[in-house]
């Protein structure tokens, strides 16, 4: 769990109480009656990860009435979505790593990665489908984003469009709507009112950007120990994320090496070592990190109109926790 400072020995317990209950749903939920597909199904949740999205949802709930059963099935169905999501997104990027353990198209293979993607989705919305039909509209638009941000992630920024713009709107749908109904869900279901679900969703929106910023500077900056993935993932497959983009838009001469590694093929081990011993070094990066913690910190004004509360303080730190971590 992401580090949260200040917060009461009670909020603690009562977040950890929370998580675990997300846990044993989920796990009760992917378990099946084949072998196979249970041991599948489970393989990501089994290797951990920070549980971001449902601690968000938790958190959330805290502004209202607090933890129930309602708030932590919505937890579990947007942790569920989240997992999906990953077992797709490692086929497209052809990665061998998640979590510091095999991926599931590496352990098994594409096929399989993609359709238990597809089963943990059905798993989620089925969840959500207890939670009324207000909650699965917002589930089906969730979905509908989160889909489109990464087809268009997969996709070079059309001509005519600045590219930092294009990916920041990737962004939007890739990870920061389903940060967002993380958020939402929790108010919702938390008991919280009308201007405060509203809030929540907005705070969610830019938190989750600046997750997938930070992320994206990880997956730059760090060695694999760190952050369980496979340095220069991203490299690798071509995407452009904004230390690369702001280096491809540099007019030094000096950057004409960097420039020339990170428009041609980086699937060769070499050249993608050198890319990143450049790129770690480059300005660009510095700039990146300013751009994400301004968003954060944004995230944190959305918070501004709610009353004074231990919840809206702990927001405020998970908000820096988000653009401080290492992995």
């Amino acid at each position: 769990m992401l580090s949260l400072p200040g917060a009461s020995d009670g909020l603690r317990e009562r977040l950890a109480a929370g998580l675990a209950a997300v846990e044993a749903l989920i796990a009760e939920r992917v378990d099946h009656d084949d072998p196979f597909i249970a041991e599948a199904s489970s393989h990501l949740t089994l290797a951990g990860g920070k549980r971001f999205r449902p601690l968000l949802t938790l958190l959330a709930a805290e502004l209202g009435t607090g933890i129930d059963d309602r708030v932590v099935a919505a937890a579990a169905g947007v942790e569920l979505t989240h997992l999906a999501s990953l077992y797709h997104d490692d086929v497209m990027d052809v990665a061998e790593v998640r979590r510091g353990a095999p991926s599931a198209n590496a352990l098994y293979d594409n096929s399989t990665a993609i359709l238990v993607g597809d089963l943990l989705f059905g798993t989620a919305s089925e969840i959500v489908a207890d939670l009324g039909p207000e909650a699965v509209k917002i589930q089906a638009r969730t979905f509908v984003r989160l889909c489109s941000g990464q087809i268009r992630d997969d996709r070079p920024c059309p001509d005519g469009q600045d590219p930092v713009e294009y990916y920041l709107r990737v962004l939007e749908d890739k990870t920061g709507v389903l940060i967002a109904t993380a958020a939402r869900y929790g108010a919702m279901f938390g008991g919280g009112d009308p201007a405060t679900v509203e809030t929540m969703r907005e705070y969610g929106e830019r938190l989750g950007m600046a997750f997938q910023l930070a992320d994206d500077l990880i997956d730059i900056a760090s060695d694999a120990d760190e952050s369980g993935k496979t340095p220069g993932t991203d490299l690798r497959e071509g995407k452009r994320t904004l230390p690369v983009l702001h280096v491809l838009a540099s007019t030094d001469p000096q950057d004409a090496r960097l420039q020339g590694l990170l428009r041609g093929d980086l699937t060769d081990d070499a050249r993608l070592e050198e890319a990143l011993t450049l790129l770690r070094a480059h300005p660009a990066m510095e700039r990146a990190r300013a751009q994400t913690f301004a968003v954060a910190s944004r995230a944190q004004a959305v918070l501004e109109p709610l009353p004074p509360s231990e919840a809206k303080d702990a927001l405020h730190a998970l908000a820096t926790g988000v653009v401080t971590r290492v992995g």
